[in-house]
This record gives C-alpha cells, sequence and structure tokens, in this order.
C-alpha cells in the first residue's frame, strides 16, 4: 500500500528520501511491480524527473538508462535475439511503462531480460558511491542491501554475439527454461539459464564454447518445481544452448 509519494528533482534528493531511517521508501520507476497488492505500507520515489532515461552507445558498449522503457530499448535494438528476450518478459502493453531497471530489482528465475542480460556481462552502476557492480552479483544480493541505493544505468556490451532460445507452455508464457549465450571477439562465451528459481543461473564463463551443453545440463540437474522436474530441465537446458551456438556462433 502506498501511503507517499515523492517526485524529486535532482539525484540528491532522491538519494536522501531513500535513505530515511524508519520509512521504507523505494523508487519508482515505471510502476509495474508496486502496483500490486501489499499489506506493506510504503513511501515511492518518483525517478521521471531525473533524466535516467538515456541510452547511448560509446567505446562498443550500450549505456541503458534505468528508467528507459522495455519498449524503448526494444525499438531501439537491432539484435534479433535480444529483441526475443525483451518481447518475451513482457506484452506489448507492459513494455510500455516497464523500465528495465525495475524489471531486474523486481525479476525471479524466470525473466527472459534478467536471463539475457546476465549472459551479456551486465554491469549496473549504482548510486550512492558511483558503485559499479555486476548483474551476476546484484541479483542474488538484492534482498541484503541496505535501503537508500538506486541503479541508474545498466551498460552491455554491443559488440558480441548473442543468442536466446527457451521453452514454454505457450508462446506467451514465461519459460519453463531460457537459455541465452553470448560470445565476444575473443571467445569467450557465457551461458545463463533462466526458467527456475529466485535468480537466473550463470552456467558457463569461459574462453571458449567447448562444454558449454555439459554445463547447461549439469547447472539444471536439481532444478525441479511445480513447472518441471530436474530431469526434464538439464535435458532441455543443454538443448537449447546447443540450438543457441548453432544459430549464431
Amino acid at each position: 500500500m502506498i501511503v507517499e509519494y515523492h517526485r524529486p528533482e535532482t539525484l540528491e534528493e532522491a538519494l536522501e528520501l531513500l535513505a530515511r531511517p524508519g520509512v521504507v521508501t523505494v523508487p519508482l520507476g515505471g510502476g509495474t511491480s508496486l502496483n500490486q497488492p501489499s499489506p506493506t505500507p510504503i513511501s515511492v520515489v518518483d525517478l521521471q524527473a531525473l533524466g535516467l532515461n538515456t541510452l547511448a552507445e560509446k567505446d562498443k558498449k550500450l549505456h541503458i538508462g534505468a528508467t528507459l522503457t522495455l519498449q524503448q530499448l526494444l525499438d531501439f535494438e537491432e539484435d534479433a535475439a535480444l529483441q526475443s528476450a525483451i518481447r518475451h518478459q513482457a506484452t506489448y502493453n507492459l513494455r510500455q511503462v516497464a523500465t528495465v531497471a525495475g524489471t531486474l530489482v523486481a525479476a525471479d528465475g524466470r525473466s527472459p531480460l534478467a536471463t539475457a542480460l546476465l549472459a551479456l556481462a551486465a554491469e549496473l552502476n549504482i548510486l550512492p558511491g558511483e558503485e559499479t557492480q555486476s548483474l551476476g552479483d546484484f541479483l542474488p544480493l538484492r534482498a541484503a542491501l541496505q535501503p537508500g541505493y538506486l541503479i541508474t544505468k545498466i551498460i552491455i556490451p554491443s559488440n558480441i554475439k548473442f543468442a536466446y532460445e527457451y521453452v514454454a507452455r505457450t508462446p506467451a508464457d514465461l519459460p519453463i527454461v531460457c537459455a541465452a549465450c553470448a560470445q565476444w571477439p575473443s571467445g569467450r562465451t557465457r551461458v545463463a539459464l533462466g526458467g527456475y528459481g529466485s535468480a537466473p543461473l550463470l552456467a558457463m564463463d569461459g574462453p571458449e564454447s567447448a562444454g558449454a551443453e555439459a554445463a547447461a545440463r549439469d547447472a539444471y540437474h536439481e532444478a525441479a518445481d511445480q513447472w518441471a522436474s530436474a530431469a526434464y530441465r538439464s535435458a532441455v537446458a543443454a538443448a537449447l544452448v546447443r540450438r543457441c551456438l548453432d544459430s549464431r556462433f
């Protein structure tokens, strides 16, 4: 339940509001998560006036502002595989309001976008302190972070090969298993898996693609829940990684 609404004009003011002791205060981007019913009273800090919806490419990296919407990123992005992951994340109407940073903060293991950006070795710029943190470090530690932090930017490489594949009950459903593979010009290959747990899983980060299928199979060998058995997920994860490698690498 939202009990306070603030719309600061500067980052400094926003950080002061977020860091207030004794008051549960959270950033408000698109509001797709905060609009869900909750018995906990919260105060929100609207980020619309802070200019965090920028998008720029420099030094072979894409700098994505935290409040850029999923649809704005989709409209800019030319990579068909990353476009597929963004479309898979949310419907058209939700993509108009959901922000990139908000999607990552709220992501669970079935998030296609978080899986894709994990494979792409995304980095987050976090205030205060201009800290840069990898998405892989951020996702499992979100609940333990001190109040008052604010993601301002997400950075991903723009000069690499990328592939995304998934299996779901229907094309519109979130994945039972999804795989994202990224490969740098040096041959470095990262494989991330989604569809299970509280956050996507990095299955491999190696100097080449050899062993990627086995890494995916091993990473999900205990990934059982109400949607699928561990044996099914393990086999499908390996098959999807092979499909990724065959399609793009």
